[in-house]
């Protein structure tokens, strides 16, 4: 038998008519829309989709692979503390909030829309538990401003920040993946510590960025999606405690 959907059709609502705006806002970076079409929620940046709730397996595995990375090679730490750059439609959160070895887990999400569909919306109920977890702190702010007002260090930043580095609905999201931005990134990781990108496409030119912002170990990994070419995590560390092979 299937799992009952997460966000099921509202009774006499037809799962196959078009997309319901449920709220629509312009934000600080442009117009922001939050959309129900049958039992999925979907976000629209300035026009175009940016995500959905039909799956979220690659935003969970942003994650796990940060976990596992740091488990396998970051010296055996315990409580690592974790930054998720993009709240989104929450699974990232959700997942880091599922596993109890995390330590502090700050999530920075700049969008005000965002963050309200979370605490006072439908995608509540994604993230409410999560939200509620005494580990979790959320960070009404840019990524970047947060990283270099923000003294604290952390063993993992794991984001989602657009659509990737090549691919960006909002202009200013391409300040995080410059050198500056890349090597701010760096800078707020412990020795050893791991970054990992998520990205709706591949990016030839991306790994040597971040070779070139100081990341001594740079991999991929492509996660298969329901339709469509797989998206892909970019995994990035530097001064780490052991080879990574």
């Amino acid at each position: 038998m299937a799992p009952a959907p997460l966000f099921p059709v509202p009774p006499g609502e037809d799962p196959d008519d078009r997309p319901v705006v449920i709220d629509r806002r312009e934000g600080p970076y442009g117009e922001v829309v939050l959309r129900r079409h049958g039992d999925l929620f979907q976000i629209i940046a300035n026009g175009c989709f940016l995500m959905d709730t039909s799956d979220g397996r690659s935003e969970r595995r942003l994650i796990t692979a940060a976990f596992e990375t740091l488990d396998t090679h970051g010296g055996g730490r315990d409580a690592p503390t974790l930054l998720i750059g993009g709240l989104g439609v929450g699974f990232s959160l959700a997942e880091a909030a599922a596993e109890p070895r995390w330590g502090r887990i700050d999530v920075v999400e700049r969008e005000p829309a965002v963050i309200d569909w979370h605490r006072d919306g439908p995608l509540g109920a994604v993230t409410a538990d999560a939200l509620a977890d005494p580990r979790t702190r959320l960070h009404a702010t840019d990524l970047l401003t947060h990283l270099r007002r923000n003294p604290a260090t952390y063993d993992a930043l794991c984001l989602d920040i657009d659509n990737g580095p090549d691919w960006t609905v909002t202009e200013d999201n391409d300040s995080l993946y410059t050198p500056a931005g890349l090597a701010a990134c760096r800078a707020a990781l412990t020795p050893g510590g791991v970054l990992t990108v998520w990205s709706a496409q591949d990016s030839a030119d991306f790994p040597r960025l971040l070779r070139n912002a100081g990341f001594t170990w740079v991999t991929a990994q492509e996660v298969p999606v329901v339709r469509g070419t797989p998206d892909v995590l970019f995994l990035a560390s530097h001064h780490v405690a052991s080879p990574i092979t």
